[in-house]
């Protein structure tokens, strides 16, 4: 019985609490392989890494085979097997090494709906751009990088990956310069953020990992046919920003990889009545593209815990009065906006 709890437990563990690139030694070993040699060599070396990996990781191998089954039930189609799946996670930390590295083609890239937020950069509008832990998304930012119009702050908590950002970090030390680390969205990050935004800015988060915080702030979606919690922090930040609101995927599919730029929202209101229904209806909307873009390239989706472990009932709050702040802010510059419209 203790060994199965002490199983249980450990599926359950906060993502922020997990190496996620335990194996960066290997991969530093792997990527000087394939500057040397090429990429098919890189994949012939990439396994034994792998295999001991998911050896020593009991836990990361279970959420996989989780995850992977829940999209073939979903889905209706085959799907490979957990192997596979960290083999695309292999693949995908050496493309950002190769991205920093200025190693990797970016001619091939090929993007949807870039003209949405073209729009908003002409007129000199920042807004929320919000992502996942799909593809690479250091794609978008290296080619950001390469225009002088775009600015962006990207709200991160990578303490559970110091080893591999640092490894990135070596190779150029402009990843690290955008990134900004947020363990828990303040007022005063708030305001410093609006300013941002209010010159033109924008500010990339993700939606797809529950707060460091806690898990007070989450909403319950169905993603892959069964709920999931998913954080309603972007979306208060967007009813505090005020802006326009974005979404952004990035995949791989037939050897092409792809960026998917969709408009979600002009801006976000939260209402001191069913604000909470507003902001799981946000979260909903936004499980409903997530699983649209993953089911297309389901091995491209990399959270290795229990995604679907939804908080207990009655689960404190970690840090309720920061975000008791933003949440009133938030409300704040809704209930303004709504008298604003009114007198129109």
């Amino acid at each position: 019985m203790s060994g199965t709890r002490t199983a249980a437990n450990d599926t359950r563990r906060h993502w922020a609490s997990i190496d996620e690139v335990s194996f960066v030694a290997g991969m530093r070993f792997l990527f000087w392989i394939c500057r040397r040699f090429g990429r098919w060599p890189f994949r012939m070396a990439l396994y034994p890494v792998l295999a001991w990996y998911l050896a020593t990781q009991g836990r990361a191998r279970r959420a996989s085979r989780d995850y992977l089954r829940r999209v073939r039930a979903h889905t209706g189609k085959p799907v490979p097997g957990v192997l596979a799946h960290f083999a695309s996670f292999g693949e995908n930390l050496l493309d950002k090494l190769l991205l920093w590295g200025g190693l990797y083609r970016l001619d091939d890239v090929k993007f949807h709906g870039a003209d949405v937020i073209e729009r908003s950069i002409a007129q000199g509008n920042g807004g929320v751009l919000i992502c996942a832990h799909l593809g690479n998304v250091e794609l978008t930012r290296v080619l950001s990088r390469q225009r002088n119009d775009i600015r962006s702050t990207v709200l991160v908590h990578t303490k559970h990956a110091q080893a591999f950002n640092r490894l990135m970090g070596k190779l150029n030390p402009e990843s690290q310069t955008d990134l900004l680390q947020v363990t828990e969205m303040t007022p005063a990050t708030a305001m410093m953020l609006s300013e941002r935004v209010g010159r033109g800015e924008f500010v990339v988060i993700a939606g797809d990992r529950v707060p460091v915080s806690g898990n007070e702030h989450v909403a319950t979606a169905e993603f892959m046919g069964e709920p999931a919690p998913f954080p309603v922090g972007p979306y208060l930040l967007a009813g505090i920003l005020q802006c326009p609101v974005y979404l952004l995927f990035t995949v791989r599919v037939g050897g092409v990889t792809e960026v998917h730029i969709e408009h979600f929202r002009d801006g976000v209101r939260l209402p001191r009545k069913n604000r909470k229904e507003a902001l799981a209806e946000l979260a909903r909307a936004y499980a409903r593209r997530l699983e649209y873009h993953a089911a297309r390239a389901p091995l491209q989706w990399f959270n290795f815990f229990d995604f679907w472990h939804l908080p207990e009932p009655g689960t404190p709050p970690a840090a309720p009065r920061a975000e008791t702040q933003v949440e009133k802010q938030a409300e704040k510059q809704s209930d303004t906006q709504d008298d604003y419209d009114a007198t129109r």
